[in-house]
């Protein structure tokens, strides 16, 4: 069974920082744990993810200023995000794609205000 749960969001001043975490549960390797976000009247998009070896990916929006990192002992994924922007405000969702199937957190709430 496969859970993604995430926390941290909430509301930040534009150029603040915020930290979500994801706690992934389930017969998976959380390497395949990656990050989206949604914002109002937009399609769901990719943030981060990470790649092959110790490589990541980041969507050109967040290059430089957002982090995906992991903790394989306590099954945890996080996303470091600074020098936040308000076209940063969106729902953001942990994602896992396990055998092929989609697997989404309830999503946490980022708000951003300038």
């Amino acid at each position: 069974q496969v859970q993604l749960v995430e926390s941290g969001g909430g509301l930040v001043q534009a150029g603040g920082s915020r930290r979500l975490s994801c706690a992934a549960s389930g017969r998976f390797s959380i390497n395949a744990v990656d990050w989206y976000r949604q914002a109002p009247g937009k399609q769901r998009e990719s943030v981060a993810s990470f790649t092959r070896g110790d490589s990541t990916y980041y969507a050109d929006s967040v290059k430089g200023r957002f982090t995906i990192s992991r903790d394989n002992v306590k099954n945890m994924v996080y996303l470091q995000m600074n020098t936040l922007k308000p076209e940063d405000t969106a729902v953001y969702y942990c994602h896992l794609k396990f055998w092929g199937r989609d697997y989404w957190g309830q999503g946490t709430q980022v708000t951003v205000s300038s």
